[in-house]
């Protein structure tokens, strides 16, 4: 039976990426409205004062030259370009269907892994990621009728998460994380801010719309303190599953505001890409080797996306 800390671990997890998956849909929302670039630069600009001020009050700020360190600079390349990648997607395709190639993650990161540290990962393990991908052709479709360009971008985003995530696994523990998290928002403010002439320039902006991103901002940070208590609560092994939620959070507000589901090949496509990544879950936590696991902890967030 689980413990009442794993339990609370859970629900924090399922509600971080409840936090994360809503403040996807109001970007998705409000492209209806203004272009790109300008949601990522308004965006940007709430984020990096909200974490701004989180980071000052925690005193991330204390060693400003550790943010040149080579590895925090390749984290905020690799956030920042999965942000930007991650918009262009978002922007062509259904939420749900952006939201189970996302899942692919775990499975990428664990490759990755292995690839570049020389980390141990086994045949099983392998195959998982295999099968798991298998699942990603099966959404993605190359060559087929239902390919959809835009799901490169997701592809490419995915990428650059796993740049991301190996990056950080190299950072300095003296470095404050919040301190990163701020770097990295203010780099895709920057980027937003470039994009705006050639993303349909400078929409006026009403004031439900100007509140919605400022929603979408805050749900980001929801998200990111909700990941840190998940992983504060519960055993790793227990609480990394429940990423998976996300999948399940994105068909509901596909469904409930942008009237769209998701056709059989893509559903069955999620299904091995979740089950892939559960069981590698499971096999890493057997191993006490959680490589997969470690995109749920909180220097993992997406502060970008």
């Amino acid at each position: 039976m689980a413990s009442s800390r794993n339990l609370a671990g859970a629900a924090f997890m399922t509600v971080s990426m409840a936090g994360f998956t809503l403040s996807d849909a109001i970007s998705k929302f409000m492209f209806d409205f203004i272009g790109m670039g300008q949601l990522m630069l308004v965006r940007g600009l709430i984020a990096s004062a909200l974490v701004g001020l989180l980071a000052w009050s925690r005193g991330a700020y204390a060693k400003p030259a550790a943010m040149l360190h080579p590895m925090v600079l390749l984290r905020v390349f690799g956030e920042s370009a999965a942000t930007l990648t991650f918009f262009v997607g978002l922007n062509s395709m259904p939420l749900p269907n952006v939201s189970a190639i996302m899942q692919a993650l775990p499975l990428a990161v664990t490759a990755g892994a292995a690839l570049v540290f020389a980390e141990p990962v086994g045949w099983r393990r392998w195959s998982a990621i295999a099968v798991g991908f298998i699942g990603v052709l099966l959404i993605v479709r190359p060559g087929g009728d239902g390919f959809n360009t835009a799901s490169l971008w997701v592809l490419a985003c995915v990428f650059f998460c796993v740049v991301r995530d190996l990056a950080t696994k190299r950072v300095p523990e003296d470095i404050h994380s919040l301190a990163v998290s701020s770097a990295t928002a203010v780099s895709v403010t920057l980027i937003g801010a470039a994009m705006v002439a050639t993303t349909g320039g400078w929409t006026p902006l009403e004031p439900a719309h100007l509140g919605l991103i400022a929603v979408a901002a805050v749900l980001l940070l929801f998200g990111y303190q909700f990941v840190i208590m998940a992983m504060r609560s519960g055993d790793i092994s227990f609480v990394a599953p429940f990423r998976y939620t996300a999948l399940i959070w994105a068909l509901a507000l596909g469904w409930l505001v942008f009237a769209t589901l998701p056709d059989p090949l893509t559903l069955a496509g999620s299904a091995i890409i979740v089950g892939s990544g559960l069981y590698m879950l499971w096999r890493e936590s057997r191993l006490d080797r959680p490589v997969a696991a470690e995109t749920t902890r909180p220097s993992m967030a997406p502060d970008g996306l």
